[in-house]
């Protein structure tokens, strides 16, 4: 077998060991789905290659406002990422990506990156909307209310629609 098979041959056997779903999206290349909490998936791309694993994962789609602040905000999260960074497109989409020596790649390894890009995705997801998506979130809270919608799901975004200035009841 060659060091490229033995990688494919490992990437399938650690989906199964750890119930994930994953597909083959062409030789050599796989799409593997990491349940979340914030974002409920990412769909994480794994593409074997002679010299390199690539990794990559879609995050969210461009922001439509605060692109600077979250460019910034993530570059400062990259300085402490372990395997996988932020990076963006040519659009503006919000992706993980990262290249890894294949040499270096055994269960656990792939199991350590796995992890990074969940836990970059879902823990930095909800902070990455409220900069780049935080006037549409209210727009929608406030649309919510009016119709006696559930909020339920922009509970984690509550902070956003207390009125400025209202603190805590004192009584």
């Amino acid at each position: 077998m060659s060091p490229k098979s033995d990688l494919a041959t490992l990437i399938e056997s650690v989906c199964a060991e750890r119930d994930l779903a994953w597909e083959s999206t062409g030789p050599g290349s796989y799409a593997v789905t990491l349940p979340g909490t914030h974002k409920l998936k990412t769909i994480c791309n794994l593409i074997v290659g002679e010299h390199a694993l690539r990794i990559e994962a879609f995050v969210m789609r461009q922001p439509d406002e605060r692109r600077e602040e979250l460019w910034a905000w993530l570059l400062q999260r990259n300085a402490r990422m372990y395997g996988v960074s932020f990076s963006t497109d040519a659009v503006g989409d919000v992706y993980l990506t990262g290249r890894v020596n294949p040499a270096g790649v055994d269960a656990d390894e792939l199991d350590r990156l796995f992890g990074a890009v969940l836990t970059y995705a879902d823990e930095s997801f909800d902070t990455m909307l409220e900069i780049g998506f935080g006037s549409s979130i209210r727009r929608e809270y406030e649309w919510r209310v009016k119709r006696g919608e559930s909020t339920a799901n922009l509970a984690a975004f509550a902070h956003l629609f207390e009125p400025s200035g209202a603190g805590p009841d004192p009584t």
